[in-house]
């Protein structure tokens, strides 16, 4: 395969909490990002989606596909349990670590990966949490930007991993909509500044996404 690529992870919190209108609200922001990111000639040729949800187990529900091959099947929550973000962040530096490519003396290697994340709560993996944190670092993510929805997340525990952290105070469909938005503008700034050195310029959130100073 040829062509750098530009892989972008993102971590959805499918706990109990997330059932009814925020996981529905999550499945059409999604989808409307895949619209978005479509529309973008850059982003098509480049980007790599991989998605990863996390409750009281880890999964891979769309594995490193190029944009225009992404097929994302539904996404739902078990009725209750736990948040095991830290285990989804190890996964994801697993993942990092085999999928993607390094230069060669030969060939340039992919550019620097995407990680976006998106909780309603905190960890309930508190220890693997705290341990993910220097593994996320050292990944060397370009951009790594992490959501607290609603009124029960703790944007201070996501500050430990990235300062771009934003907040929505709602869980309905115009907040998730806007926050994924907001994301295809961020991927698409990663098309658009692929080759400097320096981290993903971010367009400005929307109303309904505040940033956590």
């Amino acid at each position: 395969m040829s062509g750098r690529r530009l892989p972008v992870y993102i971590a959805l919190d499918t706990s109990g909490s997330m059932r009814g209108e925020p996981i529905h609200s999550v499945n059409v922001g999604i989808q409307a990002m895949l619209t978005s990111l479509r529309q973008n000639p850059f982003a098509l040729e480049s980007v790599y989606l991989s998605i990863i949800t996390f409750d009281g187990k880890v999964t891979e529900i769309l594995p490193m596909t190029a944009l225009e091959n992404v097929r994302i099947p539904e996404i739902v929550c078990p009725e209750s349990g736990p948040t095991f973000l830290g285990e989804a962040l190890h996964f994801i530096c697993d993942k990092v670590a085999v999928e993607v490519r390094k230069s060669t003396q030969e060939t340039k290697g992919d550019w620097r990966p995407l990680l976006f994340i998106m909780t309603d709560g905190k960890p309930s993996d508190t220890l693997q949490f705290n341990e993910s944190i220097p593994r996320v670092k050292q990944a060397n993510f370009g951009t790594i930007i992490a959501c607290a929805a609603g009124p029960k997340s703790v944007p201070d525990q996501l500050k430990a991993l990235t300062d771009t952290v934003v907040s929505l105070d709602t869980m309905d469909s115009n907040s998730f909509s806007s926050f994924f938005q907001w994301v295809s503008d961020a991927v698409t700034s990663g098309t658009t500044s692929m080759g400097t050195a320096t981290a993903v310029e971010l367009p400005p959130p929307p109303p309904e996404v505040q940033v956590v100073l």
